[in-house]
């Protein structure tokens, strides 16, 4: 079964710099290799995104192209650095730009494009705060319509203030954000095949009916 992984790098460097939180996906593209999963990486900043909340802000706009690929991708995973202790301002973006698949729903079903998805996220920061961004994230992509399996998430932070970063701390070596890598891919994997095999059923449209009756 061919399975496709879209990873959406939101850090706030644009090629060539360096990116911490790209280090950290290439160790997942590695695994979902091993399991014979496709991946690709898109850092957003290296594309003309405009500010909004539709699938399409417009000329200029490039988040038409990137959310087709996320349309057509199985296994959707955000990843993000930890800026003043939060999400980056990208990713938050990205978020908002998802808000307009809510007017693409199915016409017979109602569910949104992102139905039939599953959902991980990454995250890479000197300092505490991944906690608070994953739930964030993966909270969002579950309204999006993505299905979000146990140990979604994988992390690495330092300590406290500044300090160095994944690459230069050495972060490759570390047990806990190897461990959860691993955990994040095959769960992914898993539930992906799981979904691909038996699409949720659950017709939104009707339930929207139902609910209308009774709210009258």
């Amino acid at each position: 079964m061919a399975m496709k992984a879209l990873f959406l790098n939101c850090t706030l460097k644009k090629s060539p710099q360096t990116s911490n939180t790209r280090a950290l996906i290439d160790k997942a593209v590695d695994i979902f290799k091993e399991l014979d999963v496709e991946s690709e990486v898109i850092r957003v900043v290296d594309h003309n995104i405009a500010f909004g909340i539709s699938s399409d802000e417009g000329e200029g706009d490039e988040w038409p192209l990137i959310l087709e690929k996320i349309k057509a991708c199985d296994i959707f995973i955000m990843a993000t650095p930890i800026w003043f202790g939060v999400l980056s301002s990208v990713s938050k973006m990205v978020i908002e730009r998802l808000d307009g698949t809510y007017a693409e729903a199915d016409p017979e079903t109602g569910q949104y494009p992102l139905y039939g998805k599953v959902a991980g996220i990454i995250v890479t920061g000197n300092e505490d705060g991944a906690h608070d961004v994953c739930s964030t994230i993966l909270f969002n992509l579950t309204h999006l319509g993505c299905t979000v399996p146990p140990n979604a998430d994988c992390y690495w932070v330092g300590d406290a203030g500044p300090g160095p970063s994944y690459i230069e701390a050495g972060g490759e070596k570390h047990l806990y954000t190897n461990r959860t890598v691993r955990y994040m891919v095959n769960n992914l994997t898993y539930f992906a095949k799981l979904l691909k095999e038996n699409p949720i059923p659950t017709s939104l449209k009707k339930l929207d009916e139902e609910a209308k009756r009774v709210s009258n």
